[in-house]
């Protein structure tokens, strides 16, 4: 095996690549930018980037990971997070924010240096936009964050 290295990957090929590996989202509709993380061979793991969901958040000086995937390979993840906070503040953003499962246990943020802000959200969409059927399993979030 090689070492690991980032390549530019579209949203098409990240979303592809999302729909084929992530364990409960679905592709995204845009993104600000999306890097991938080859192994020498093959795509190993994407992280698709774009403005934050949450409304109270979008202020124009954040962005958010809003898909991280990858089939398993040891460092990818860490490897995304890092990169994608190099390349928001790279573009002039001052923070970069992403959500984990309060089950999940963020070793990938904490080796790229993120911190926990806390818990986020609620367990399911609320009001007008509640969809049919949860997009996510219904758990807590956790927030994690860069910023200058």
């Amino acid at each position: 095996m090689s070492a690991l290295s980032l390549c530019p990957v579209s949203l098409k090929a990240a979303n592809a690549y999302v729909q084929q590996h992530h364990r409960h989202h679905k592709p995204v509709t845009g993104h600000k930018f999306s890097i991938g993380c080859t192994d020498g061979e093959k795509l190993v793991g994407v992280a698709i980037v774009g403005r934050p969901v949450s409304r109270y958040l979008d202020d124009g000086w954040t962005l958010e990971v809003n898909r991280l995937c990858t089939d398993g390979t040891k460092n990818a993840c860490s490897m995304l997070y890092a990169a994608a906070w190099r390349a928001a503040r790279a573009m002039g953003y001052h923070k970069i924010i992403t959500y984990t499962l309060e089950s999940e246990p963020g070793t990938s943020l904490k080796a790229a240096g993120w911190h926990c802000a806390g818990k986020a959200g609620g367990l399911r969409w609320t009001g007008e936009r509640q969809p049919e059927n949860d997009l996510y399993p219904a758990e807590m979030k956790l927030r994690w964050e860069m910023q200058c």
